[in-house]
């Protein structure tokens, strides 16, 4: 046996009877290798396969092997939604089993499969969900931005005014902030965000999964002036951080030292205000000595061993 061979580990798809529904499949968003085993299984084993784009879908399962064996691949897609809906919905009716895949990624996440779903739950047929890649996800893993809690907003519109009405309508919400992007756009898209808050931590993630994967970080004022987003290609996905919170005001940081000072030693008491507001420590001390001098008409005198506040 060649041991520079890599191992390959043996995996089977099944081609077990469906129970009548609607399949929701996941594909990949790059590597065709990310699609899941039980996606394969369904897609071997359902009566009936539609997609977005049938090519695509085709290929995927010429690649995995999965044979057609003469089942249809129907059409189903933004522009024909209205007119194939009726056929697969009746399909449904009649005890079919169907797989339903979008071009790429998770169906329904900014594709045409909603209402096909909704129609067929609202018929009173099982939906199925097969969960696997998702763009969105994907890039929210890589931006190293917060992920306890986001948004997912689809594609901001084209135009500037509405683009720029959009961008102020989300852009304050405490979450961050995941949409896709056209290359031919995201330099105006970023245009747009510095006019409102050119410091916001930004990510602009392309080509996820695939051979050109790049993963771009910065404020946006940065980002806009990034040569690379004016040759940027593929498929585009852009991350926003959450606004940081407003800076406070002296007097609400004077307030809150003198609370603390009421329990609290002066080096203890500007550590933790310090720690609140996100503010210099040693500043803070020196506020908190100076406080202390109005109130008892003379400095406390620092601490043993405390000179600076460090």
């Amino acid at each position: 046996m060649d041991q520079n061979r890599p191992a390959r580990l043996a995996a089977h798809i099944e081609a077990a009877r469906l129970d009548p529904g609607l399949y929701l499949v996941a594909t990949p968003i790059g590597a065709a290798r990310d699609i899941t085993l039980r996606a394969l299984d369904v897609l071997n084993s359902a009566d009936l396969l539609a997609a977005e784009d049938t090519r695509t879908l085709r290929h995927l399962m010429d690649i995995h092997g999965v044979p057609l064996r003469g089942r249809r691949v129907l059409s189903y897609h933004d522009h024909n939604g209205e007119r194939a809906r009726p056929a697969l919905l009746a399909a449904l009716a009649e005890g079919a089993s169907i797989a339903y895949a979008s071009d790429a990624g998770t169906p329904l996440v900014a594709d045409p499969g909603y209402r096909l779903a909704l129609d067929a739950a609202q018929a009173g047929h099982r939906v199925h969900a097969l969960p696997g890649p998702s763009a969105a996800l994907a890039a929210l893993s890589l931006s190293g931005l917060p992920s306890d809690r986001f948004l997912f907003l689809g594609f901001p519109p084209p135009t500037e005014a509405a683009r720029r009405a959009w961008l102020e309508q989300w852009i304050w919400t405490d979450a961050t902030l995941i949409f896709f992007e056209s290359p031919r756009r995201i330099n105006r898209m970023l245009g747009d965000l510095c006019e409102i808050d050119p410091n916001r931590n930004t990510v602009v993630a392309r080509e996820l999964t695939k051979k050109f994967e790049e993963i771009i970080r910065g404020s946006a004022a940065e980002l806009a002036a990034d040569p690379r987003m004016a040759s940027l290609k593929g498929e585009i996905v852009v991350l926003l951080d959450r606004a940081a919170p407003p800076a406070p005001g002296a007097e609400q940081v004077d307030t809150r030292l003198r609370d603390l000072m009421a329990r609290l030693s002066v080096k203890d008491a500007a550590k933790q205000a310090a720690e609140e507001f996100g503010l210099p420590r040693r500043e803070l001390y020196q506020r908190a000595l100076d406080l202390g001098r109005d109130q008892d008409g003379r400095a406390d005198r620092p601490e043993t061993g405390e000179t600076d506040g460090t």
